[in-house]
């Protein structure tokens, strides 16, 4: 790499440039003193170069170094020689070699960081990194999860693109219509008292482009919700958007599944996928096996159903949960029959915060018997059929929650597999566990508003089938949406489009659209489906969370070169800020005192 300022980069050199002359530049990442021999671990993206400074061969050179600190950014100029004998660092690609420096310039001084760059350091305030992001950004482990961010990103542009994918760009300036968040929305300047909407996702402008006759598009686009932030969740994110005319979800799902096959394969060639082809789940069975709608298949540890065990039991929450159609599902924790009271506590507290009303422990005895708060309200066999049911061993523990919503008490149960497949080293950061699950239910009832809602999305079709049920059983009807899922993190979902108008607007009358409401926000989409569309279905996978399942992290923080904190701020550049008064006026807005 021959640059103005550099022959080289400091990862390139090796044994078969020694005796060649080079130029490096890069920032001061160690140095170490030896008197009249200077050390220095220059450093760049592409990796460290050891130089030295000798006095009494370049007393010029090693008289302009002695200033030079970590971070200083410098430019050096010598003879690529062999390190000598017994000093080689085979961790380095460029361990063999050094640069024998003639000439040593400074380019640019730097501070003392607020933070060490060149090593890591536990504990280090978040607040701290994200202030200085561009110090944070510096850091090796840092600098190597954003370039496999870009790797990824690379791959999966080559590989839609083999396949007949299209790139177009859709705008960051719609109109605000419902699809599921808070809208983040801009001032119209010309045309006061008007907002834009930032797009939650490109949902009707890819389906717009299906109807235009694309066939295939794909875009890697910046989406914009104004929600709650956590650690798989953040203002703004960036999605790999795809869709696809002509096709069934098979079709989606098959097309997809070889691009994130071949994709991981490329970048993470060491990380195995632990099923290929991917497992599928119905919706169904992954709440009543795993407890959730993304289910982490790295570990066993499935729930089980003790309704046929326990029936009879005269235990009031359970009586209870069963006489209204609920369930009452447990694991099996192995070994875990010895965990102290503290311990036990740790666990109701979680399946308390993931919407259980209790929880209820039985450890098994050396002789098989069940001890536990409620082992006197179960008869020997409801005790033998509990064990059995569990397949417990002794030694282990029994955790079960009983709820009359059979998925309130799969969830929270499923909450605490989760939790135990942790604490017991059971999920294998070195395994990709890809899995479907399908089709999901169609709407839920939202009691506060008295109407039926979309469990996804309002333009996912209904399995067609069971297309005839909408308005007489809306509960019953299941939609054409899957959901990718890795490691227990949701990784995109998708679905199958309504691509009839009168279908659509059937959808959007159970959801308490009105005729008028509907033309109003969706007038466009409804328009250009009575003009020719297509059958189409689509997918968005999170490009945040993938690069983060794949770099090991479970904050896609750790994956985003310039993220908000927790509270939505961003503290390197100041933001959210006030405007000036001009400004408010220009927009003809003013702000009111959310205190008044």
């Amino acid at each position: 790499m021959g640059q103005a300022f550099r022959s080289h980069t400091c990862g390139e050199l090796g044994a078969s440039q020694v005796g060649e002359r080079v130029t490096l530049a890069g920032w001061v990442h160690r140095r170490r003193d030896h008197g009249h021999l200077a050390f220095f671990d220059l450093r760049d993206r592409y990796g460290i170069t050891q130089v030295v400074t000798n006095a009494d061969d370049a007393a010029e050179a090693h008289a302009a170094a002695e200033p030079a600190r970590n971070e200083w950014v410098v430019q050096v100029e010598g003879v690529v020689r062999h390190r000598p004998e017994g000093t080689t660092n085979a961790e380095l690609a460029t361990g063999e070699i050094e640069v024998a420096v003639d000439t040593f310039a400074v380019l640019n001084p730097s501070k003392v960081p607020p933070f060490y760059v060149n090593e890591e350091q536990p504990g280090l305030d978040e607040s701290l990194r994200l202030t200085y992001r561009y110090l944070d950004l510096r850091r090796p482990p840092l600098q190597q999860r954003m370039l496999l961010r870009s790797r990824l990103a690379s791959s999966v542009r080559g590989h839609l693109e083999e396949v007949g994918f299209v790139d177009i760009e859709t705008p960051t300036l719609i109109r605000s219509t419902p699809e599921g968040a808070r809208d983040f929305v801009v001032p119209s300047r010309a045309q006061p008292g008007k907002f834009y909407a930032l797009p939650q996702s490109p949902q009707q402008l890819k389906q717009l482009l299906m109807v235009a006759g694309y066939d295939r598009y794909y875009q890697l686009a910046r989406a914009y919700r104004d929600e709650d932030l956590r650690g798989d969740r953040q203002l703004e994110h960036t999605q790999i958007d795809i869709e696809m005319s002509f096709v069934a979800a098979e079709d989606v799902m098959a097309t997809v599944e070889a691009m994130v096959t071949a994709v991981s394969r490329e970048v993470l060639p060491d990380r195995p996928i632990q099923q290929s082809p991917f497992p599928r789940l119905r919706y169904e069975e992954a709440m009543s096996r795993y407890g959730s709608d993304k289910p982490d298949l790295r570990f066993g540890m499935e729930l089980v159903d003790l309704g046929g065990a326990i029936a009879g039991v005269d235990f009031r929450i359970f009586t209870e949960a069963l006489g209204a159609g609920g369930a009452v599902y447990a694991i099996r924790v192995p070994g875990g029959g010895t965990y102290s009271r503290r311990q036990l506590d740790e666990l109701t507290d979680l399946a308390l915060r993931h919407g259980a009303k209790g929880l209820v422990h039985l450890s098994v005895q050396p002789d098989g018997s069940l001890h536990g708060p409620i082992a006197k309200f179960l008869s020997a066999a409801q005790a033998a059929g509990v064990r059995d049911a569990a397949g417990a061993e002794p030694g282990d523990l029994i955790l079960a929650a009983a709820d009359a919503d059979r998925l309130v008490a799969a969830g929270a149960v499923g909450h605490l597999r989760l939790e135990m497949g942790q604490r017991l080293g059971l999920r294998d950061k070195g395994i990709l566990a890809y899995v479907w699950v399908y089709p999901f239910p169609m709407f839920k009832w939202d009691a506060d508003l008295d109407r039926w809602d979309a469990t996804h999305n309002p333009f996912s079709a209904p399995v067609w089938a069971e297309e005839a049920q909408m308005e007489a059983d809306p509960a019953a009807v299941h939609a054409q949406q899957y959901d990718l899922a890795l490691n227990g993190w949701e990784l995109g979902g998708g679905s199958i489009r309504i691509h009839r108008r009168d279908l659509l607007e059937r959808a959007f009358a159970l959801m308490g659209h009105t005729v008028s409401g509907m033309r109003d926000q969706f007038g466009a989409l409804l328009d250009a489906l009575e003009y020719g569309a297509p059958p189409h279905g689509g997918i968005a996978i999170g490009l945040d969370r993938w690069s983060a399942l794949l770099a090991d992290q479970d904050n896609i923080r750790e994956v985003m070169a310039f993220p908000k904190t927790q509270s939505g701020s961003d503290l390197m550049m100041g933001a959210p800020s006030p405007i000036t008064a001009e400004q408010l006026g220009e927009l003809s807005l003013r702000v009111v005192d959310p205190e008044s």
